[in-house]
């Protein structure tokens, strides 16, 4: 087995007492001593502080990176606005999702967060099919951190005040203690908030700095599941997967209005022709819900869902408690005659039908900063 890949923050991780797992090819921490309920319930009130250096970080340059890059995903790119972040897919031909992932337009480049798992893959998927001029350069000399919760611009306006002026999905160049950063105001717990690429050298003392603050705690990957899975946030690999559109994802609203077959950019990106089939005829079998489980036990992904004849419809793809809500939450696909709100299906465990209620994602209110 190949050794494990470890953060520039991976001695602070042991130092304050993280429980380290294997995720994504790297060791992270899973929890800390106050445990995944406790981190959970800190971010919904205060602020946390999460490593998320294992996720890829791409800088794309070139007089046509924007409208080479929007060939591979079914978002506007050529519009975006300098200092402006956009949540986007890589489609492939099947209009199957290969990866979701964040850019950013930082007026002389383009910036791409890619997930942890993908990340290979989605490197050279761009150096594939990114035409003559675009120079793709990785991040590899970079970590990055997400900072969650209804007090974390208080908390980081203390050491760098610049940071208020954000508002969701804005991105900019910002100095945190002398440091260059790249600041964005989004992130993916449902909080206000802020990810932050820092230059691998200075993100221990960074992070040290913000740990001073009052209002933040260091979070692991258990809280950071719960968090996004209440918010009604996919997590690639799970959710997601290459034989998933985003139509059956429920993800309709990350295609672009001029991207649509409609727009005046209609298509052009890998598997349009599927997606626009199943947008104008609804010709798809299956869609992804938000479930809350009617009984206190969490039902696990892989779960699979039955209508109450225990006929097979569906499956659960992420479940676990939802510790702001007091009761289990879950995603999952079903047969689109069950995706109906308020709709009783039941989670197979052990051989017994559990029941769960087809309900609203994000199961909480969403507090994204909009000024």
């Amino acid at each position: 087995m190949s050794e494990l890949n470890k953060t520039p923050l991976y001695d602070l991780h042991v130092e304050l007492g993280g429980k380290m797992v294997p995720f994504a090819g790297f060791e992270m921490p899973v929890q800390y001593p106050l445990g995944v309920k406790k981190e959970h319930l800190h971010t919904r009130d205060h602020a946390g502080l999460f490593d998320v250096s294992h996720m890829g970080q791409v800088k794309l340059t070139g007089a046509n990176a924007a409208a080479e890059l929007e060939k591979l995903v079914p978002v506007d790119i050529i519009d975006l606005p300098a200092g402006k972040q956009r949540y986007a897919l890589f489609t492939n031909e099947n209009g199957g999702i290969m990866d979701d992932l964040m850019i950013t337009n930082y007026g002389d480049h383009l910036y791409v967060v890619v997930n942890a798992a993908c990340k290979e893959q989605d490197i050279a998927h761009m150096r594939a099919n990114l035409g003559e001029g675009v120079e793709l350069e990785v991040l590899d000399d970079r970590a990055l951190v997400a900072l969650q919760g209804p007090e974390a611009a208080q908390a980081l306006s203390r050491i760098c005040p610049e940071v208020n002026d954000l508002v969701f999905m804005d991105s900019r160049h910002i100095s945190i203690d002398g440091v260059d950063c790249f600041v964005s105001r989004s992130g993916y717990t449902g909080e206000d908030g802020y990810e932050i690429s820092i230059p691998a050298a200075d993100t221990d003392r960074l992070c040290r700095l913000f740990l001073e603050q009052p209002e933040i705690e260091f979070i692991g990957l258990g809280a950071r599941d719960s968090l996004r899975l209440e918010s009604g946030l996919c997590l690639y690999g799970h959710d997601l997967n290459p034989s998933t559109t985003p139509i059956e994802g429920s993800l309709i609203w990350a295609i672009s209005k001029n991207r649509r077959a409609d727009g005046e950019r209609a298509g052009g990106f890998p598997g349009a022709d599927k997606i626009f089939d199943q947008i104008a005829n609804k010709n798809y079998t299956r869609k992804r819900v938000g479930l809350i489980a009617q009984g206190k036990a969490p039902i696990r992904e892989g779960a699979e869902l039955v209508n109450a004849d225990g006929v097979k419809i569906g499956e659960v793809t992420s479940g676990s408690f939802g510790p702001t809500l007091g009761v289990p939450v879950a995603m999952g696909y079903v047969a689109t005659e069950y995706a109906v709100l308020e709709t009783e299906v039941y989670a197979l465990v052990r051989g017994k039908q559990m029941p769960m209620v087809v309900s609203k994602a994000p199961f909480i209110e969403q507090r994204y900063y909009r000024g």
